[in-house]
């Protein structure tokens, strides 16, 4: 019987042992391998997106730091002036500077007067060859966030109807302005005789 033991178990030898458990090593060793490199190539495809984020992130807060991140428009008129009217002409223009200090776009958008003979509208003048020049009414004019708006005789002013009652040099005319987003402004403009005046 105790032969029949023997048989059964033999005895392994330590240098066989030492053999199985080194390639059980390897095995997990070997299987750990692509373990290692998935995690490194999620690691990376998470980093990229991060990267980004961070780098948005940091232009926005200094967008924000300077102010200017979500701050609506900001209009200031100022620098009325309206042209004393010519006998026997049915209009004449009027001029405002438009400073838009705020951190977001607007438009003038409409303009309105009391004591007209009609109503004021925007208009846009075009020089042309042979110092000819065009003029079409517009709907609105823009002013960027940050941007001034000079109206000029060459560019963009408000034909203005000849008024009821007579104009003299120095009278103050009230005029409201229409912006888009930031509503009514009332200004004054001064009557000023034509050619006394320059613009830029």
């Amino acid at each position: 019987m105790k032969e029949l033991k023997e048989l059964k178990e033999p005895k392994e030898p330590k240098e066989l042992r030492g053999l199985r458990r080194l390639k059980g090593l390897n095995r997990l060793l070997s299987s750990a391998e692509p373990d290692r490199r998935r995690l490194r190539d999620g690691a990376l495809a998470t980093l990229v997106p991060v990267a980004a984020c961070s780098v948005a992130l940091a232009g926005l807060t200094t967008w924000v730091g300077a102010g200017r991140a979500g701050s609506p428009a900001r209009i200031q008129v100022t620098e009325g002036m309206v042209l004393l009217p010519s006998a026997g002409v049915p209009d004449t223009a009027a001029f405002f500077r438009i400073a838009n200090e705020g951190g977001s776009a607007d438009a003038l958008v409409g303009v309105t007067a009391s004591g007209l003979s009609g109503e004021v509208t925007l208009s846009r003048h075009l020089m042309r060859e042979g110092n000819a020049a065009s003029r079409s009414q517009v709907d609105s004019v823009s002013v960027g966030a940050g941007d001034t708006l000079a109206m000029a005789p060459s560019s963009v002013d408000l034909t203005v109807p000849v008024p009821t009652q007579t104009w003299r040099t120095g009278d103050l005319v009230p005029f409201t302005l229409e912006f888009r987003r930031s509503g009514r402004v009332k200004v004054l403009a001064v009557v000023v005789r034509p050619g006394t005046v320059s613009f830029p």
